[in-house]
């Protein structure tokens, strides 16, 4: 059972979040604001969060970034919820720090599967390092370094990155990609891989042109 703590102003979505992950088994907490979710952070720390962007008294994408910021609270897994369906909007919660997004209107059954697929990254890694050449991806740490030099990556960064570089030269479908790294067969949003990847390059310099796009099937590392 995890604990989860939605930020959600729309009390009516609110309610039906909190059933349905108190249905599959886990602890909910909701809040109508911002001030109310920190107050409850400085007692106990959630294991997963759903931000919505829109909130009366503080932008989600803020929320998120001071959540990153923190030490306490910067490996909190994040998931955004949002109505803003640009795929500008998308990116930049995922340049943020969020680790997923649910675009509303959403399934309860999406739901429970994007929040199964997220808590899923928090089991403990088997394999202590993955190396190419340089970048060093240590599992005991839950850190990337290139050159020695750290890389801060989100939760899906990370299981991404580990995922090309523990198969090195293979290329990997889409939904391989899907299966391993959310843990779900969800199809509904295609992009989201391609967001995670265009960020992840971004975030490893000169290492990111080694992750290769292959027409219609996936994508590779070199």
């Amino acid at each position: 059972m995890a604990l989860i703590y939605i930020i959600e102003d729309d009390d009516s979505i609110r309610e039906i979040e909190v059933f349905a992950l108190m249905n599959a088994g886990h602890k909910a907490v909701g809040f109508p604001c911002a001030k109310d979710f920190y107050k409850k952070t400085e007692e106990i720390l959630p294991d997963l969060c759903l931000v919505d962007i829109m909130l009366p008294d503080e932008n989600g994408n803020e929320i998120v970034r001071k959540l990153r910021q923190n030490p306490s609270t910067k490996k909190i897994p994040i998931i955004m919820v949002t109505a803003k369906t640009t795929e500008l909007d998308l990116v930049k919660g995922i340049e943020d720090g969020a680790d997923d997004y649910i675009k509303k209107p959403f399934s309860v059954m999406e739901l429970i599967s994007r929040v199964k697929a997220l808590l899923r990254r928090t089991q403990p890694e088997e394999i202590k390092e993955l190396v190419l050449d340089s970048l060093v991806i240590n599992n005991e740490k839950h850190e990337v370094t290139i050159d020695g030099k750290n890389v801060e990556l989100t939760f899906k960064e990370y299981e991404l990155l580990s995922l090309f570089v523990r198969n090195k030269g293979i290329v990997l479908r889409r939904d391989i990609i899907m299966d391993r790294v959310w843990g779900t067969d969800y199809e509904g949003e295609s992009r989201t891989i391609d967001m995670h990847v265009k960020t992840l390059r971004q975030k490893l310099g000169s290492y990111g042109n080694r992750i290769r796009t292959v027409r219609n099937v996936g994508y590779v590392i070199e």
